[in-house]
């Protein structure tokens, strides 16, 4: 049996606790709010009085915690009980520069910090799904590259820079926060034409934007030198419609798209590819 120590028990972290103890390890928890604490100690977890004491015999050290300041003081205060050598693998979503800087700091210390944040649901976290970040040296991961591929459904290692982890999950919930608010604007359009949400919602039975995002990228990517097949031009004069055709309702992405598509307009871009626009 495996000892293994968890920091954050909110609804991620929890989920985490539950899938370690259902794989039969021993499972230490901590949580600044002391309530979330009980279910896991139902299950079979020990509910320790504070970090140092969570960590305490523990082979590994998992942190799914809030933000960077939440981070650094967890870890300031477990030091006391980390035996050597036991990794902090941070499931957290952090600032890619407080990342390569805390990683210097504490391996100067001796401290082996992984981070390696996370595209996980509850549920995708209790059932060994999603998928799991890596960067930094690909030698560091060693035997824990087993113990984290058994916690989710993919474990990717995206590059040796040890901050590009939090740089890609960033970037991803960036696209998932986008998709989402597309999504806001698919129904406002339809409810500035009477139709239902649910009817709107059927666009997706035949039209797939998810299949299309890798392409989109490249698009964006090679805009401004590629042949178009969309003109920016057109492209914007659709974007004018769709703004029409809302007509009260609120939106949330296509006003800042019309916005941007102006600027790359009154640069001299209206016969490029429409994708020009998005360019950084």
């Amino acid at each position: 049996m495996t000892t293994i120590a968890l920091l954050g028990t909110g609804l991620l972290g929890a989920a985490m606790a539950e899938n370690l103890l259902s794989r039969g390890h021993h499972v230490r928890v901590w949580n600044r709010s002391r309530e979330k604490l009980a279910p896991l100690g139902k299950l079979g977890a020990f509910l320790a009085p504070d970090p140092a004491e969570c960590v305490r015999g523990a082979s590994v050290v998992h942190l799914v915690l809030a933000e960077d300041s939440a981070v650094d003081a967890v870890i300031a205060n477990l030091r006391a009980g980390l035996q050597a050598g036991a990794p902090v693998v941070d499931h957290s979503t952090n600032l890619p520069a407080k990342v390569k800087a805390r990683f210097e700091a504490l391996s100067a210390a001796g401290v082996r910090y992984v981070p390696a944040p996370v595209f996980m649901s509850p549920k995708h976290a209790r059932e060994a799904q999603g998928v799991m970040l890596y960067s930094g040296p690909r030698g560091d991961l060693g035997a824990l590259e087993g113990h984290l591929s058994a916690m989710t459904g993919k474990l990717a290692y995206v590059g040796p820079a040890v901050e590009l982890a939090a740089v890609h999950k960033l970037a991803g919930n960036s696209v998932l926060f986008a998709l989402a608010a597309a999504m806001g604007d698919v129904l406002a359009i339809g409810q500035g034409n009477g139709v239902p949400a649910a009817e709107m919602l059927k666009l997706l039975d035949v039209f797939n934007p998810g299949a299309l995002l890798p392409a989109i990228g490249q698009r964006v990517l090679s805009a401004a030198g590629a042949s178009p097949s969309f003109e920016l031009t057109m492209a914007r004069k659709d974007a004018r419609l769709m703004l029409e055709a809302a007509g009260s309702e609120k939106l949330i992405v296509l006003p800042g798209v019309a916005t941007a598509m102006d600027r790359a307009l009154a640069a001299g871009r209206g016969a490029s590819d429409f994708a020009v626009f998005a360019r950084p």
